[in-house]
């Protein structure tokens, strides 16, 4: 199918684990389509915006901290046939950062928004958290294969 014949999402996420070992995720309240559920922090890229620059965005309105951004770290891709909104196949890509928090405290700083909170939680627990986004697994699996093995 050629790029023309389908809607496109770009969105832009951060990973975030502190000294403790414990990763920055944020409560996606739900919508219509997609339920509520543990996710990192990011969402979707303006059209006037880099992704670096829509994640600083997204980190600061999600979780109230500012941050530095990284180099890319995860791409997670999944399709549907027709979306409700044009009836058209839609795809959704989602580019993962690394970043560290520069500054801010938290707390969400959007008003209205999609996000209910953020918190950190401890890296180990994140395989037991329900329910939880794709994006979080994708990410956590693909940083995993990457990771050096001990000799």
């Amino acid at each position: 199918m050629h790029f023309t014949d389908y809607d496109t999402r770009l969105a832009a996420y951060a990973l975030i684990v502190d000294d403790a070992d414990r990763i920055l995720l944020t409560w996606y309240v739900g919508g219509p389509h997609s339920p509520a559920c543990w996710t990192l922090p990011g969402g979707g890229v303006e059209y006037d915006e880099s992704l670096q620059r829509a994640v600083a965005r997204e980190v600061l309105e999600e979780t109230g901290y500012m941050v530095d951004v990284g180099r890319p770290v995860a791409v997670h891709t999944s399709t549907e046939p027709r979306t409700r909104h044009s009836g058209r196949p839609y795809k959704a890509v989602r580019v993962v950062f690394a970043a560290t928090v520069t500054g801010g405290s938290l707390g969400t700083t959007e008003i209205n928004g999609t996000t209910s909170h953020a918190q950190w939680i401890p890296l180990d627990q994140t395989p037991t958290l329900t329910p939880r986004a794709p994006i979080i697994d994708a990410t956590l699996s693909e940083l995993q294969a990457h990771r050096p093995r001990d000799s």
